[in-house]
């Protein structure tokens, strides 16, 4: 039997890093990371992402592989993902994927659309206007050149709402239209088994503030003193990490720290919310792990992988 694909997903700061290393150690197999923000080197304290300690304990795969100044897409990862699974397994070890960007594990299980590249200009006029605008009136300003994007996505829905008025500006046609099309990048071929870990709101929010917390502890100012060194374009993808803006903020003086602290917090909140309803809506076909506490994952999670056949 070939070494098992198991894609394991989770609210942010909910703990899947960690059942995915443990998971990886007892498979003898490599972690790959789906998450878009811990594809970029200069964030390894704002994006949670794995210490050198822990990549030493078992193999992890793209994990800081390009500059902030680049643009990662979920296209590029795809081709990545898919390269890097396929190492593995002809290895003989077991890919172990773990990530909270829901459209990497969409894009990976049912394929990406053949949408073309959108000019730059573009995206940065609708980050500008999304920036701008509140949640309801970007929405708004989507249905006035996309009413069938718009009638599908909530105002909370950032991302996908980002995406929609970028592709209809930048292409003349809906997103939808281009998503009803064959797909450019077929999704991954072999058999995977997915696992979505979910924490209580209340439990995961708490952990949401305490590593907030922990990350400025750990340097995460500094980390974003050299980020506004880069001067970088405010458009970049790696510049949306949960925590910069704010931080930004404080930097410039607009904010103190406390202020920018709790900002960033709310937003992290929000985007663990957003998470959570895309698990719930978008992959009702995966096993769910539900706990009270994030040390109790590990140990159902085996219980499921022996279950299917996958574990010694």
């Amino acid at each position: 039997m070939s070494p098992p694909v198991i894609l394991i997903a989770g609210a942010t700061a909910c703990g899947k890093s960690a059942v995915a290393m443990r998971l990886a150690e007892r498979l003898d197999g490599v972690v790959i990371n789906a998450d878009s923000m811990q594809l970029y080197r200069e964030l390894r304290l704002l994006t949670a992402r794995p210490s050198p300690a822990d990549e030493a304990r078992v193999p992890h795969r793209l994990y800081g592989i390009l500059s902030v100044a680049e643009r990662g897409s979920v296209g590029r990862w795809l081709a990545l993902a898919k390269a890097e699974i396929e190492a593995a397994v002809e290895a003989g070890k077991a890919a172990v994927v773990v990530g909270g960007s829901g459209l990497y594990f969409a894009a990976l299980t049912e394929g990406l659309a053949a949408v073309p590249e959108i000019p730059a200009a573009v995206r940065a006029d609708a980050l500008a206007l999304m920036e701008r605008l509140d949640p309801e009136g970007f929405r708004a300003a989507l249905a006035e050149i996309d009413l069938e994007m718009a009638a599908r996505l909530r105002a909370g829905d950032r991302q996908r709402l980002l995406r929609a008025y970028e592709v209809r500006r930048g292409t003349g046609r809906s997103l939808a239209a281009w998503q009803s099309g064959e797909a450019i990048e077929p999704p991954l071929t072999r058999p995977w088994h997915g696992v979505v870990l979910e924490l209580p709101r209340r439990t995961l929010y708490a952990r949401v503030d305490r590593r907030f917390e922990a990350m400025l502890a750990a340097g995460a100012l500094d980390e974003v003193r050299g980020l506004m060194r880069l001067g970088l374009d405010p458009a970049l993808p790696a510049l949306r990490a949960l925590g910069i803006s704010h931080l930004m903020r404080h930097l410039a003086g607009e904010l103190d720290l406390e202020g920018a602290a709790a900002a960033a917090k709310t937003a992290s909140r929000r985007y663990a919310k957003r998470q959570l309803t895309w698990q719930r809506n978008k992959m009702r076909s995966w096993n769910r792990i539900l706990e009270q506490e994030s040390k109790c994952f590990y140990p159902r999670i085996i219980s499921l992988m022996a279950n299917l056949g996958l574990t010694p």
